[in-house]
């Protein structure tokens, strides 16, 4: 089976986030899209604001509305900081049987090359690649990458999300009615 692993610190996950998964889950470029929730980035000098539950949590409320989509908790157990090649590498042990690639946005390709171990994720595994508001697909696909031409774009970002909760705001369709409701609940980015 054909799994997309589309990681991040979801802090919280957006509607963009679950758009883009159930997107992916049903293009036939792979079988299933895990959701695989991260500690804090390497790359990223910000620290999460939820905890690693609460995260989890919002995640799963999404990933049950949503066709293919599984949540993925093995990076967690990984010893920090976490990187993408070990989590694939971790990922294939476990499961053998399964074709593993990562799902990354056009924004990122700038510093992939800083990502340790890029080039083995590339040649070992593959990347999938969506497009962001301002960072276009051109070109020809380079090696071991699969550009989502037609994919959905959207400018919502977690911080921003953050940012609006922190100034009072309603934020019913930036996320999802249930995280905003479990936001809600648990006071969270007050």
């Amino acid at each position: 089976m054909k799994i997309g692993i589309f990681g991040g610190s979801f802090d919280p996950i957006h509607t963009g986030h679950a758009m883009l998964a159930n997107f992916i889950s049903q293009c036939n470029i792979v079988d299933q899209v895990w959701l695989t929730v991260s500690r804090k980035n390497p790359l990223k000098e910000h620290s999460t604001y939820a905890t690693e539950r609460q995260r989890v949590e919002m995640v799963k409320l999404v990933a049950a509305y949503c066709s293919n989509v599984e949540v993925c908790l093995e990076e967690l157990n990984l010893p920090y900081p976490s990187y993408t090649y070990n989590t694939l590498c971790h990922l294939q042990k476990l499961f053998p049987q399964n074709e593993f690639k990562i799902i990354i946005g056009s924004d990122n390709l700038s510093t992939l090359h800083q990502w340790k171990e890029s080039e083995k994720i590339l040649q070992e595994f593959g990347v999938i690649v969506y497009p962001r508001p301002g960072y276009p697909l051109k070109g020809e696909e380079p090696s071991g990458m699969k550009y989502l031409n037609g994919a959905p774009e959207f400018s919502i970002s977690s911080s921003l999300i953050r940012e609006y909760i922190s100034s009072k705001w309603n934020i019913n369709y930036f996320v999802p009615l249930e995280v905003a409701e479990y936001i809600k609940i648990n006071k969270l980015y007050l």
